[in-house]
């Protein structure tokens, strides 16, 4: 077998040559030719996929029978060089912009002798613009033959080596760090980037179809609160004080239903000062909403009527009803195949006992589990060490939609207690595919509740995300004030994206995902 070509070696040049060379061919368009190698503002364009879908077979083949008459489509388009191939007078390209591929045919007679030229000494990852009329080569491929003295231009003279075009830029720490290169080099990458785009849009739709409305809250907070998670500190110079970027946005919006806005939501950024892995980034976006007068159950309604709503847009589903008889509502994920038809609900205890035998209320046996797990339960509270066990034994066997309800309350400082059972929180957490999707309270708006739940969170945690964690006063202040019932929901947006369009890993979805420094 013979060896792969090199990345980025067209040629038995080296790199610097290769670089050298297209530095040359900048100044031949200036000097020579008296273009801009960086081109100027054009109008009219059509998208790839748009030119491709008003190509006329008809027109075409009347064209064919008697070129005196010709009613092609004419268009225009511009798009990156994936492909280039000279043949004599003859020159062939293949364009990429963000809605496919389409070629572009440049003769020396229908364009004259300069356009010829600088398509001749046009190369892959140059920007090119082409205007002219659609018709099928001989071998049935859709073109734009360039036509004109301006039917072909080339608008952006790259000076960087494009990726190995047999190969493609495939190495993902390079994908990450180059996603400007990794967007036009790999068309699946920008088509799920588009329908991220998508699906935030029907997401946002969703909910003001529903009534709320959509708020921005500080990134920037005196106290980071709303989670337990260790944030990033920044300084504020006028003010001389430290700030916070923020873990959650939930404190500031819980007051805008104390204000008397009933409906509310924000997609935006959170920001954690925590590990990367498959689905954590430490800057991650998050949807969060409140309704007043609401509970666990409304939002709970909502959430898995948003993903089925999704489901369909990605399977483009025309509008049905929830359960419409025959409605297929799976998608794959890796080799699972994930039913968005059938959500089940089931009790956090209950869960714990059909994955490990035993009731959770068994200290002893539970204090055994959890070092057969290599999990240490000395000095440890029982609900914290239940947890602990909960997420270790339970979560890997959550792959259908699950809401998990009735948690422990001491693991939910912000969350009302059942009215029959003051152990349990009125709280869910929805998993997919053994990963947490959305987190949901019926939310406590006691102020006297919230600030012994506060202090005693503050005073009783040893973690070193801990220190950084004080009594927000003024949030107490807008409880005392008073908020109505409320049910709360956050759904992670990128965990939900790399769900809908089949991605493992949260890097995929995210345009430019954190990354360790070169060098």
């Amino acid at each position: 077998m013979p060896n792969a070509p090199a990345p980025h070696d067209e040629s038995h040049r080296s790199r610097d040559e290769l670089l050298a060379d297209r530095r040359r061919k900048l100044e031949r368009l200036r000097d020579e030719f008296g273009r801009d190698p960086f081109g100027q503002r054009v109008d009219g364009l059509s998208t790839l996929a748009g030119a491709r879908e008003a190509y006329d077979e008809a027109a075409d083949q009347a064209n064919k029978d008697d070129p005196e008459t010709d009613d092609r489509p004419a268009v225009k388009v511009a798009g990156r060089v994936v492909q280039h191939r000279v043949m004599g007078n003859l020159i062939f390209m293949s364009l990429r912009d963000h809605t496919g591929d389409l070629q572009i045919a440049v003769s020396k007679k229908a364009v004259g002798q300069p356009g010829f030229s600088i398509a001749k000494m046009t190369e892959r990852g140059d920007i090119a613009v082409a205007a002219g009329p659609l018709a099928k080569t001989k071998t049935g491929e859709i073109s734009v033959w360039a036509d004109g003295g301006d039917g072909y231009r080339l608008a952006t003279k790259s000076l960087a080596l494009p990726p190995n075009k047999f190969q493609g830029l495939q190495d993902p720490e390079l994908r990450y760090r180059q996603r400007y290169v990794d967007l036009y080099d790999n068309p699946e990458v920008m088509r799920t980037m588009l329908q991220r785009s998508r699906i935030l849009k029907a997401v946002r739709d969703f909910f003001f179809d529903r009534g709320f409305v959509e708020v921005e809250t500080p990134m920037m907070q005196a106290i980071p609160g709303g989670a337990a998670a260790r944030p990033f500190i920044t300084h504020h110079n006028a003010l001389d004080i430290d700030l916070f970027l923020r873990i959650a946005p939930e404190l500031y919006l819980k007051r805008l239903l104390v204000g008397g806005m009933p409906k509310v939501f924000e997609i935006n950024r959170n920001f954690r000062n925590e590990g990367i892995d498959r689905s954590h980034n430490p800057e991650f976006t998050m949807l969060e909403l409140y309704e007043a007068f609401g509970d666990l159950y409304s939002v709970m309604d909502h959430t898995e009527q948003l993903f089925q709503h999704l489901v369909r847009l990605v399977k483009d589903i025309s509008r049905a009803e929830p359960g419409a008889n025959g409605e297929d509502l799976t998608l794959p994920y890796g080799d699972l195949e994930i039913d968005y038809g059938a959500f089940r609900r089931a009790k956090y205890l209950d869960l714990f006992e059909e994955h490990n035998g035993f009731p959770a209320s068994d200290h002893d046996r539970l204090a055994d589990k959890a070092r057969t797990l290599h999990i240490d339960p000395a000095g440890k509270d029982h609900d914290v060490l239940l947890n602990e066990v909960w997420e270790e034994t339970v979560e890997p066997h959550l792959v259908q939609p699950t809401f998990v309800i009735d948690y422990p309350a001491s693991l939910c400082p912000l969350t009302k207690r059942k009215p029959d059972e003051p152990g349990v929180a009125e709280r869910f957490e929805l998993f997919i595919a053994n990963m947490e999707l959305a987190n949901a309270y019926t939310e406590l708006n006691d102020p006297d509740v919230q600030e012994a739940n506060f202090k005693q969170q503050v005073a009783g945690e040893d973690d070193e995300a801990a220190v950084f964690r004080n009594v927000d006063d003024d949030f107490l202040e807008s409880l005392r004030v008073g908020m109505p019932p409320a049910g709360g929901l956050g759904v992670g947006i990128d965990r939900l994206i790399m769900l809908l369009t089949n991605q493992r890993s949260i890097r995929d979805v995210i345009l430019f995902p954190l990354m360790r420094p070169q060098g």
